[in-house]
């Protein structure tokens, strides 16, 4: 088994319990907040790179241009970002299976002391003092045992 793929087995199994320990817990299957308010686009590892160039090669080739478009044009916007991943219409990520470890993170975990995520997260965290949050740092620590990282328009022309 890769080290990415145990990577986000031991992440989904975090997700998936704080969830469901939650019924009401905000991040789920058509929540698309942080998609739409990012601090940065997503740098991630070769290893994660080529799954999501996999993945957009799987995609109709229109869908999968506009996104590489969208991949592109990040280089040069501010934040907060939109993610050049979401599909905008339908508010779903187009490489949902391929998705970077750091968006199967948000909303879960903690950075330090900061709780990774949107106001809804956040409240959250207010309200329920009993979550007991995933530790970002210890993810981020094997995400770089995978090797160099860099931003998806890196990736995406060569640079990284």
């Amino acid at each position: 088994m890769s080290d990415l793929v145990s990577i986000r087995q031991a992440v989904e199994a975090r997700v998936e319990g704080m969830a469901s320990a939650r019924g009401d817990w905000p991040c789920r299957k058509g929540c698309d907040d942080c998609c739409h308010r990012l601090a940065a686009i997503p740098r991630v590892s070769r290893t994660e790179w080529e799954g999501i160039r996999e993945a957009l090669d799987e995609l109709s080739r229109e869908v999968a241009e506009a996104a590489r478009a969208r991949i592109r044009a990040s280089a040069e916007e501010s934040r907060p970002f939109t993610c050049p991943l979401l599909d905008r219409d339908s508010g779903t990520c187009l490489i949902y299976a391929a998705r970077p470890v750091e968006c199967r993170t948000y909303g879960f975990y903690l950075e330090r002391d900061r709780v990774l995520g949107c106001e809804r997260i956040e409240s959250v965290a207010e309200e329920q003092s009993g979550v007991v949050w995933g530790n970002h740092e210890t993810v981020a620590e094997e995400l770089r045992g995978l090797g160099p990282e860099a931003a998806l328009h890196e990736w995406l022309v060569g640079v990284g």
